[in-house]
C-alpha cells in the first residue's frame, strides 16, 4: 500500500465531529465508530464533556451507531470520566497506530471492519490505525479550549502531519470524500 493512501483520511469533515450527521452513517452504511477522545471529543486537557458533544453522542446512540471510545491517553481517570458520562465503554493506551486495541473495539461492538469508521483529528495515529486496518477513516478538527492558542506543541505535531502528508500527495481540503470521488 503507497504512503499517500494509508494516510488519506476517507472523509475530511472540516469540522468537530459534531458534524458528523446521521445523513452521513446512512450514506456510508456505517454502523459503528470508533471515537478519538484527545482532541477530537474534548480539548486536550478538559475533563468535562460539553453538552453539544453529549446531545451528539445521544443523537447517534439513538441511530443504534455502536460507539467505542479508543484513546491513546493512559489516564484512567480522565478517559474513565469521559466515557461514564457519555456512557461509552472505552480503551486507553492504544498506541495508534497499531491496530490491535482497534480490534479488540470492533470484536466488541461485534460489527464487520467494512461497516466501522475511526474517527479522529490526527493523521499519523487515528487515520493511519483506521486505515492500516481497512475502515473507513474521518478526520475531523481538533477541539480547543476557547483560551487555547494552535502554538502548543500538539498543534506543532499536527502541522507537521498535514504538511508531510501534503507533499506526499494527500488531499485534507475540508469535504474531501474519497468515496464520491472514486465513484
Amino acid at each position: 500500500m503507497l504512503l499517500v493512501n494509508i494516510l488519506q483520511p476517507k472523509l475530511v469533515l472540516g469540522g468537530p465531529v459534531t458534524l458528523i450527521t446521521p445523513r452521513m452513517l446512512e450514506q456510508y452504511c456505517l454502523k459503528g465508530l470508533i471515537l478519538d477522545v484527545d482532541e477530537t471529543l474534548v480539548p486536550w486537557n478538559d475533563t468535562e464533556v460539553s453538552n453539544e458533544l453529549f446531545n451528539w453522542i445521544e443523537q447517534i446512540k439513538k441511530m443504534s451507531i455502536s460507539l467505542y471510545l479508543v484513546s491513546n491517553n493512559l489516564s484512567q481517570e480522565r478517559i474513565g470520566n469521559i466515557a461514564q458520562a457519555l456512557d461509552l465503554p472505552y480503551i486507553l493506551g492504544a498506541a495508534k497506530p497499531s491496530r490491535r486495541k482497534l480490534k479488540k473495539a470492533i470484536e466488541q461492538m461485534n460489527i464487520p471492519e467494512s461497516s466501522v469508521a475511526m474517527v479522529g483529528d490526527r493523521l499519523f495515529t487515528d487515520v493511519l490505525a483506521g486505515n492500516r486496518l481497512g475502515l473507513f477513516t474521518i478526520l475531523v478538527e481538533p477541539m480547543i479550549e476557547n483560551n487555547q492558542t494552535r502554538k502548543t506543541w500538539t498543534y506543532l505535531i499536527r502541522n507537521l502531519e498535514i504538511f508531510l502528508s501534503r507533499r506526499l500527495g494527500v488531499s485534507l481540503n475540508p469535504g474531501h470524500n474519497l468515496i464520491q470521488k472514486d465513484q
